[in-house]
């Protein structure tokens, strides 16, 4: 389980506000990255019966996740969550999204964090003393915190993009490259949120391919 082992260890260096972040949707072939950024206060002391619910979002059913991130949202610091659209991961790319994502959601945070920690990422510049940690989210509750805001954050988006594009089965698999989905995009072509530069986006007919001959 997460704990605030590596929030205290950056804190014994003189660094008090220690952000946490992730993010959520990395590998599907439509929607956003997201990320998020949370502050815990730095008088916990760890045992806090709140702090039970946090844990790495992939552990955690969607009622939990739910559930978790109303009480992150009530009890910490300072929160946020960000996107980076379809378009732009196209544009440059996964890795530099997620990271731009993750920089944008530490850089609103109010009051400002002291210093970072990352769930593993590629990153080459930062403002602020940082550390990526590998499987941070089942290693730290400031990036565990995280990892349930943004996958609770997405997961909404791809939720209206279900009603905005029915048919393939977004709120089901939030666009992660399924079965169904697969299909569904074989049979009906891209929607505006897919990632063009994904494969199989880059075979996948448009809707209106069939009309242009």
């Amino acid at each position: 389980m997460p704990d605030l082992s590596l929030e205290t260890a950056f804190r014994a260096g003189g660094h008090w506000l220690i952000a946490g972040a992730d993010e959520a949707g990395r590998g599907p072939l439509a929607g956003p990255v997201t990320a998020a950024a949370v502050i815990l206060s730095p008088e916990l002391a760890g045992n806090e019966d709140w702090l039970d619910c946090i844990d790495d979002s992939k552990r955690l059913s969607p009622a939990q996740r739910a559930n978790a991130a109303a009480i992150i949202r009530g009890n910490t610091l300072a929160w946020s969550v960000k996107h980076i659209a379809p378009g732009e991961i196209d544009r440059i790319g996964i890795g530099p999204a997620v990271a731009r994502a993750m920089l944008n959601a530490v850089a609103v945070l109010q009051p400002g964090p002291d210093a970072i920690l990352f769930d593993w990422i590629h990153l080459k510049t930062c403002p602020l003393p940082y550390e990526r940690v590998v499987k941070g989210d089942r290693k730290s509750l400031s990036i565990a915190a995280a990892s349930i805001l943004a996958k609770v954050g997405r997961d909404a988006l791809m939720e209206r993009a279900d009603r905005c594009y029915p048919g393939y089965g977004f709120a089901r698999h939030k666009g992660y490259p399924t079965a169904q989905h697969l299909r569904r995009l074989a049979e009906l072509g891209p929607t505006p949120i897919h990632r063009r530069s994904f494969n199989p986006l880059r075979q996948a007919r448009r809707p209106d391919d069939a009309d242009a001959g």
